[in-house]
């Protein structure tokens, strides 16, 4: 439950402590004296959005601060180690405002973020307001109020998990189908490129040793002539340059003979003379090899274009269109896998949606079962709030079976809420038809019924502190009276803070708080007071007769209270 809250520099707030006690706690005061600023502060603390307009004039910050106190509360417990902060059955929140729109949030002491502080505040404190009133008139809200009168949320919250896995996968489903279809649709071209490719035959390195046997083959012609007076001048005609080195060399040795200084230019043309002629055999030889063969050239042309039609098609090198093959042959092999594994993601999605059909219509069986049980005990409620008479109906929408009438429901039907659709129904006046929740109730009528349906969660809800705010819109009197009893009744499952101006509910409440506006140093500002037995006396006079209190009115307030 809620202990301790201090607020800081927050709106017309200068600070204000409040310290809450098990039970029903209530908050009474003029109008505007900021009864409502205070919820407002509780919001922050349970992860609510935060405006640097709510700052008080002239702070940088402001500052809400709550102690919660949960001895048992093994769920918390697990949510707060799962968060790594300490918990030892007491937990203090403490948050923060700046000025340029920073927040700072500590649980425990221990820095946390507001993502953290919204799940965590979920468990901590229900605010029961108007704006919860106008979620009752939503028909989308009213499946889950039934999911928790029958203890259902956490079945529903599997099957949602259940449903999103299920999304997921006919999500991969979708990709590998569409992948599998481009890849399909190219497949008679890639299988064409392929044997295109393998077709050629050719090895790496084959463009270059084709394009110098086609240089060869062009020039053969001025190429043998080339080497045939290569060979005739070095060596074949009598006057060859061979010839002349040979005789040269032999006059050569004489000169050697006559000065030794000879010697070594002697020794190089013995030199010159071999290599010249073992380069003139080479040229004889090779005019053999040389070939004016014009349907060689051709084919080497042939070939030479087979290679650079290919290269212009697949790639600028040979090993480019290797590459390229490969990647065919690649993405040939991929589109078997990924038929493979498609078949085996469709006998996963068959089994999520067996497993799913199954489970939407296991909730649902129990949800009509609860259904009947739920609408006697709003039924019984709304008799003790002064609305006898009134019939409450929780109304299936039934048109999600399938078309073979066999009671099965389609996948298609079944969403991540389960296969039920409901809507609140209500006939408040005797021997009218029932008709839906948001077109016929009144302000006071839903009042009422928030609070029958409030009265009713909280004997199987985990939340320990509610807050009512205007629950008292729109009644009055004797229902009043009711009401407050109701809400003393609710006070023995849970804590509760009430804000009313209504003296029939403020004279249930067993701690009264006062909130007062007043102005101090030429600033307005509110404050916070437990009220003492005498003082509540005064403030319940006030409640029932204004501005002035009466003898009466305090003598009505002291009955009241007694």
């Amino acid at each position: 439950m809620l202990v301790q809250l201090s607020i800081s520099n927050f709106a017309i707030i200068k600070h204000l402590e409040i310290t809450l006690r098990p039970g029903l706690n209530i908050l009474s005061g003029e109008t505007g004296a900021g009864k409502s600023i205070i919820i407002n502060a509780v919001n922050l603390i349970l992860g609510g959005r935060a405006s640097a307009d709510l700052i008080r004039s002239g702070c940088r910050e402001a500052t809400v601060e709550a102690l919660f106190s949960f001895p048992e509360n093994l769920i918390l417990k697990e949510m707060l180690s799962g968060f790594g902060f300490a918990f030892d059955g007491e937990l203090l929140i403490k948050r923060t405002i700046f000025r340029e729109g920073r927040n700072r949030v500590l649980i425990n002491g221990s820095m946390a973020t507001l993502q953290m502080l919204s799940r965590l505040g979920a468990r901590l404190i229900s605010i029961s307001g108007q704006h919860e009133h106008q979620l009752l008139l939503k028909s989308d809200n009213h499946l889950y109020l039934l999911d928790d009168f029958g203890g259902l949320s956490t079945e529903r919250m599997k099957l949602g998990e259940l449903f999103s896995s299920l999304q997921s996968l006919k999500d991969k489903i979708r990709y590998l189908e569409k992948e599998i279809q481009e890849t399909g649709e190219k497949q008679d071209l890639s299988r064409f490129q392929i044997q295109e490719i393998e077709r050629a035959g050719f090895t790496p390195g084959e463009d270059e040793m084709l394009a110098q046997e086609k240089s060869r083959l062009q020039h053969a012609e001025e190429l043998l002539e080339i080497v045939t007076e290569g060979y005739q001048t070095l060596y074949e005609r009598h006057d060859s340059v061979l010839s002349s080195v040979s005789q040269y060399t032999k006059k050569m040795d004489r000169g050697a003979e006559i000065d030794r200084r000879l010697g070594s230019i002697r020794d190089a043309l013995t030199e010159i003379e071999v290599k010249l002629e073992d380069a003139s055999f080479s040229l004889r030889d090779f005019q053999k090899t040389i070939h004016m063969d014009p349907h060689k050239l051709e084919e080497v042309l042939e070939r030479l274009e087979l290679i650079n039609r290919l290269k212009r098609k697949y790639g600028p090198s040979l090993e480019d269109i290797l590459q390229f093959r490969d990647k065919l042959v690649s993405r040939m092999y991929d589109l078997d896998e990924k038929r493979t594994g498609l078949d085996e993601l469709v006998s996963k999605r068959q089994a999520l949606e067996a497993d799913l059909i199954k489970m939407a219509a296991a909730l649902s069986k129990k949800r009509k079962k609860t259904k009947t049980i739920l609408e006697k005990a709003v039924e019984n409620e709304l008799q003790h709030l002064h609305m006898a008479g009134t019939r409450f109906r929780v109304r299936f929408d039934e048109e999600v079976h399938d078309q073979k009438g066999r009671g099965k429901p389609e996948i298609e039907k079944i969403g991540a809420d389960g296969l039920d659709r409901v809507e609140f129904m209500i006939s408040p006046n005797v021997g009218e038809e029932l008709r839906p929740l948001a077109k016929i109730a009144s302000g006071g009528e839903l009042s009422r019924l928030m609070l029958a349906v409030k009265t009713i969660l909280a004997r199987t809800g985990s939340i320990e502190t509610v807050i009512f705010d205007e629950v008292d819109s729109g009644i009055g009197g004797g229902t009043a009276e009711v009401v407050g009893k109701k809400l003393l009744s609710l006070a023995e499952y849970h804590q509760i803070l009430c804000i009313t101006h209504l003296p029939q509910i403020a004279s249930q409440g067993q701690t009264h708080f006062l909130v007062i506006k007043e102005v101090v140093d030429a600033r307005t500002q509110a404050t916070i007071s437990e009220l003492d037995p005498e003082s509540r006396v005064q403030e319940i006079a006030r409640l029932l007769g204004g501005r002035e209190i009466t003898p009466s009115a305090v003598a009505h307030a002291r009955e009241m209270l007694n």
